[in-house]
């Protein structure tokens, strides 16, 4: 573990700050182990400001960037922090040796002319050669014009163009007039920010981060949408065309799962 300058008395350190905002995201770490990969062992000793698990400050830098992507703080701001009280920024690695070995490498082969020349000789004499060959044994005589191959039948057009044509992505204005078929939900954060995480039916991540005031997002789904919204008060909840209002009250983390139909939570 590095060792460094401790933190002033007035900031809160990395991993503290890192634990206080997943508790308010209402996150477990084996939820945030998840999402970025860290694994759980590394975010519990990380939150205790223990980076001796990080193997070495590079990775430690990396980590705590994932982490507080994950919990909705600002990356940058704890990575500076953490430099400040680590020993400073890591040494720029020399590029030199790496640009000339990458230049070395895709540096283009020169072409071989005599041997273009030489293949493009032979084509025109064979060329000549098959054109004589064929004239005489048709008797000078010119091909008729015009004539379809029998080989050669016309294109028949093509009965799928419907299928390659783009599907118009689902805009706010078609959730009033959502398929009966299908789940839809739309996200918005009138006044406040809040944090949200939406899975599909089949666990795919379809979006995890903060929903800042003013900002929407729409879900659609053919069986199930999964949510976990951090500020349950500040989002407005619209699913299947139906307006369902505030998905909880301020600060409280709600997990909710709509399906097709009557909206009806999970």
């Amino acid at each position: 573990m590095s060792i460094g300058n401790p933190p002033p008395d007035d900031r809160i350190p990395v991993g503290r700050a890192l634990a206080q905002a997943r508790v308010a995201a209402g996150l477990t770490v084996d939820e945030v182990s998840t999402t970025t990969r860290v694994r759980a062992p590394i975010v519990h000793a990380i939150e205790q400001d223990d980076f001796s698990r990080c193997g070495g400050d590079v990775y430690a830098r990396g980590h705590i960037r994932a982490i507080a992507r994950a919990v909705g703080l600002d990356p940058e701001a704890l990575i500076e922090q953490f430099s400040a009280e680590h020993g400073g920024a890591p040494a720029p690695t020399p590029v030199a040796p790496l640009y000339e070995a990458e230049r070395m490498r895709s540096e283009p082969r020169r072409p071989n002319w005599t041997a273009a020349m030489v293949a493009a000789i032979v084509a025109v004499v064979g060329f000549v050669g098959f054109t004589l060959f064929s004239g005489g044994e048709d008797g000078g005589k010119e091909p008729v014009a015009g004539k379809p191959s029998a080989a050669s039948p016309a294109a028949k057009p093509s009965g799928s163009a419907t299928s390659t044509t783009p599907r118009p992505e689902a805009s706010d204005s078609a959730i009033a007039a959502a398929p009966a078929d299908k789940v839809t939900v739309k996200l918005t954060a009138p006044n406040a920010k809040s944090w949200i995480q939406a899975v599909d039916s089949n666990g795919r991540q379809l979006f995890q981060g903060s929903l800042e005031p003013g900002d929407s997002k729409t879900f659609t789904d053919k069986s199930k949408i999964n949510l976990i919204i951090g500020n349950a008060g500040a989002v407005n909840l619209f699913v299947n065309g139906k307006d369902l209002g505030p998905a909880g009250d301020p600060g409280q983390v709600q997990r909710l799962t709509f399906t097709p139909g009557d909206p009806e939570a999970g």
